[in-house]
């Protein structure tokens, strides 16, 4: 063997071994999905959308292996139409094509979860795990199988290197399909009294920061699921280079498009811009160079935004995560883009595209590809869909919508159980912590009279001596609701007037000052967000309510909108659980056993 033998034998293994790293990194990308869904809806679906992503993988594995595989790289049968179905993998283990299948399969997992997205929040998990396996089994291996298992579009000459057809448009094409027979959320859409729809509603996911992770997640993975099959170190650093260029163009693109539009840079948008301007380049990202990178880019920040609105407000159909406007606009688009992109200026590739003078033969083999795929998609997902809707039922009941499906489907309260919305905290002031101390003779901030902050010297008023008949003394409870920055400056005025105990809780409202217009995802919310505020409540007879007043005010002021509110109510009576005691006595710490 000489030296070249050598070579070749050490890149072949290279790049072997690089294969199923990129396997491994598009499995990864489920971790991407997941987090993008659930950040985007709300938070008592959490716990089924991550089982969801869980099973569209694992059942996935199960109908692959049994007969997904085969229709895909079988033996070549009826035309190039699919591959016979094998059990090779349990026959002939030591010959069986190991690489192959593991990349193959990480592959099928992502269309069958492209559509958990589209249909979320209201879909039975029965019936998502069963039009899964459907498509993890015969959808997407045949369709793969035309334009990667050596089918007739393969041998046509039809070219989507990393799948903008084979997986985003069919997963794409499956989610609008889904998501229209399925029908919107409710509260989605206001009809009036014929059914029309009159009003689309924001319904904004609970953790936008969630979302954000899984967005990274993608793109991080996106370099295997493009860049895996690359054979040589060129090939594979162009693939980097156009699957970086088209999302970062396309979130700029998208950026700037959703500042004029709507006022303001829209966060969730820009996020499935990221994510439409890799699929716009999945397919021909070994064959373009950056200026048709930088194309693609462009397009897609802008088709993602069309998307959105389209279903919303042209075909009112629920989308909750953008699947549609992300997976299929942008599948269809990326593949269509070889055909005027495509470049043997690029490592390894002598397809050329319209523009690029290659003519309309191309050109015409993807849009070929788009209507034989998405007709194929179209036929078999709808069969899938009106079968188990006809048996077993698509959706869940509007009370199990309504209640969540964590509760209804899987016996879960919570995916968040230590941090339940409008969570009760109890805070006892203690005088030893220093950090909330503020000692009565030290220096305190006062508001003058222009309203601005200065450093004045006010003692508080000193308190009364308590009344000879401590058990009937007019009992106040003060309940102060305000931004959760001042909590800190009002415990602390608060205990430099003498009132020791407080209670917090973490609420979320809006006063009669709206605040500003808001728009999520392109659709103005038509009820102000609620905000997250804190509620202090204390029970006071010592102190004059007058000077807890003057402490509380001069803490929260800021002169803005938003500074809050503080109720004042008479207290009938207050009962100490542990002595007994009532009225001002229950107020009054034993002092032998300070209260914890």
């Amino acid at each position: 063997m000489d030296v070249k033998d050598v070579l070749q034998a050490v890149d072949s293994e290279v790049f072997g071994i690089w294969y199923l790293i990129g396997a491994a990194l598009v499995f990864f990308m489920q971790a991407g999905f997941a987090m993008v869904e659930t950040g985007f809806t709300r938070a008592k679906n959490a716990g089924n959308i991550i089982m969801k992503n869980l099973m569209d993988f694992c059942i996935g594995t199960v109908v692959f292996i049994l007969l997904g595989f085969g229709l895909l790289l079988g033996e070549d049968a009826l035309g190039g139409f699919l591959g016979l179905p094998t059990l090779g993998i349990f026959t002939d283990y030591a010959g069986f094509d190991w690489p192959n299948f593991v990349f193959n399969l990480v592959f099928c997992a992502t269309t069958a979860t492209i559509v958990s997205g589209a249909m979320a929040e209201r879909t039975k998990f029965l019936s998502y795990c069963i039009y899964s396996a459907v498509i993890s089994g015969v959808i997407y291996p045949i369709e793969a199988h035309w334009i990667w298992g050596g089918g007739w579009l393969a041998q046509l000459g039809f070219h989507d290197f990393a799948g903008s057809c084979a997986i985003h448009m069919v997963g794409g094409i499956s989610a609008l399909i889904g998501a229209a027979m399925e029908g919107a959320r409710i509260g989605k859409f206001r009809r009036d009294k014929d059914g029309k729809v009159t009003k689309v509603m924001a319904i904004p996911g609970h953790n936008l920061t969630i979302g954000a992770l899984g967005c990274f997640i993608l793109w991080f993975g996106w370099y295997g699921f493009n860049g895996a099959a690359a054979t040589s170190g060129g090939q594979l650093a162009s693939i980097f280079v156009a699957t970086t260029i088209a999302p970062a163009i396309a979130t700029v693109t998208c950026m700037i498009f959703t500042w004029l539009k709507y006022g303001k840079p829209d966060v969730s948008m820009c996020l499935n811009a990221s994510l439409a301007g890799l699929v716009g380049i999945t397919a021909g990202c070994d064959v373009m160079d950056a200026a048709g990178s930088a194309i693609v880019g462009i397009v897609s920040g802008l088709l993602v935004v069309f998307g959105v609105w389209l279903l919303d407000h042209v075909l009112h159909v629920d989308d909750p995560v953008g699947a549609v406007a992300v997976h299929m606009m942008n599948g269809i688009w990326g593949t269509f883009a070889v055909g005027l992109f495509a470049t043997s200026s690029v490592p390894g590739n002598e397809i050329n595209g319209l523009f690029y003078g290659g003519g309309m033969g191309q050109l015409g083999l993807q849009c070929l590809a788009i209507l034989t795929v998405g007709a194929w998609t179209a036929v078999t997902i709808s069969l899938t869909f009106l079968v188990i809707k006809k048996t077993i039922g698509l959706r869940a009941s509007a009370e199990e919508e309504i209640i969540g499906l964590d509760l209804t489907e899987h016996g879960l309260a919570s995916s968040y159980a230590d941090f339940a919305p409008a969570a009760d905290t109890m805070l006892k002031m203690t005088r030893d912590a220093d950090r909330h101390r503020v000692d009565r003779t030290e220096v305190r901030h006062a508001l003058g009279a222009d309203g601005d902050k200065i450093a004045s010297p006010v003692s508080p008023a000193p308190a009364p001596a308590a009344p000879a008949h401590a058990g009937t003394a007019k009992l106040t409870k003060l309940s102060i609701v305000c931004r959760q920055g001042k909590l800190e400056e009002l415990q602390a005025n608060l205990a430099a007037v003498g009132i020791d105990g407080i209670t917090v809780t973490q609420v979320l409202g809006y006063g009669t000052q709206l605040g500003h217009t808001a728009y999520y995802r392109g659709v103005k919310q038509e009820l102000p967000s609620l905000h997250p505020k804190v509620k202090v409540e204390a029970v006071i007879t010592k102190v004059p309510v007058e000077t807890a007043l003057e402490a509380a005010r001069k803490s929260l002021y800021t002169g803005k909108f938003g500074d809050g509110k503080i109720f004042i109510y008479d207290v009938e009576d207050v009962v100490k659980v542990r002595t007994g005691e009532r009225g001002y006595d229950a107020l009054q710490a034993s002092p032998e056993t300070p209260e914890a």
